[in-house]
């Protein structure tokens, strides 16, 4: 790769926080990050799936910086002192991944004000709040890369997924919020909607021999997704390639809502 390659997609200098990094998505995405150069601050619930991701953070770009902090996002009160505690040891992220969800499953008829709030607090209130705690330190810097994981589920609906569905239909909505409030101050924001992933959260589809071959054919690729094929998307939306884009989503579904 040539040096205007190179300055246009290293990460070198930057500082990552990837929430949902203990597994999935979240930790893949985190990993990609520190190949790029990237300092990378991992949080999630799941403390002994945090070790795991800095582990290989750590064997894969050992040049690079990693720490972890387990955090429940669904108290959104302990967010902003939780990332200013942090930011401290870690210098404040000038790169949000706000990969952090949850799907409970349940039908309509049997979601509760506690699992909805929940949801939503996870998957949309918690990106917002956590961006917002960070804003002041890109600011500073005088720029800023915030991506934020949508859905199929933010185009289409699903069966047993009624919270789930609305709370990725808002994320849509929140990036394009974000991108007017703060990208007059250089600070871009964008979303990725992932298509079926192999994650804690799609165990029940991947278990599910016939679900797994349907969303396979809906594809136009004709397969379900692989998570390093999330890497193009997040250097991208995470990089100086993406300085003049922003309130953007990216369907990384192998053609899923094309069709």
């Amino acid at each position: 790769m040539n040096s205007y390659l190179q300055g246009m997609f290293t990460l070198k200098g930057r500082v990552a926080l990837c929430t949902g990094a203990s597994s999935g998505i979240g930790a893949h995405m985190a990993k990609t990050l520190a190949k790029a150069g990237a300092d990378v601050v991992l949080i999630g619930r799941d403390e002994q799936g945090l070790k795991v991701t800095k582990q290989a953070i750590s064997g894969q770009s050992p040049s690079s910086g990693c720490i972890y902090k387990t955090l429940d996002l669904s108290v959104l009160e302990s967010i902003e002192p939780a990332i200013v505690q942090i930011s401290k040891k870690a210098g404040f992220a000038d790169i949000l991944v706000n990969a952090a969800g949850i799907n409970l499953r349940q039908a309509a008829d049997d979601i509760l004000i506690k699992d909805w709030q929940q949801t939503l607090n996870i998957n949309t209130a918690a990106p917002f709040f956590l961006a917002r705690t960070l804003i002041g330190g890109m600011r500073q810097k005088g720029y800023g890369n915030i991506i934020n994981i949508a859905s199929l589920q933010s185009y289409r609906a699903f069966k047993k997924s009624m919270a789930y569905g609305a709370s990725k239909g808002a994320i849509i909505q929140l990036t394009r919020a974000m991108a007017e409030a703060w990208s007059g101050d250089g600070i871009v924001c964008n979303a990725i909607a992932p298509g079926f992933f192999p994650t804690r959260m799609t165990v029940p589809v991947y278990e599910d021999k016939v679900m797994l071959t349907h969303h396979a054919g809906m594809t136009a690729v004709g397969r379900n997704g692989e998570l390093p094929d999330l890497e193009g998307a997040t250097l991208f939306f995470a990089s100086n390639a993406c300085r003049y884009i922003t309130g953007q989503v990216l369907a990384v579904d192998g053609g899923y809502t094309a069709k």
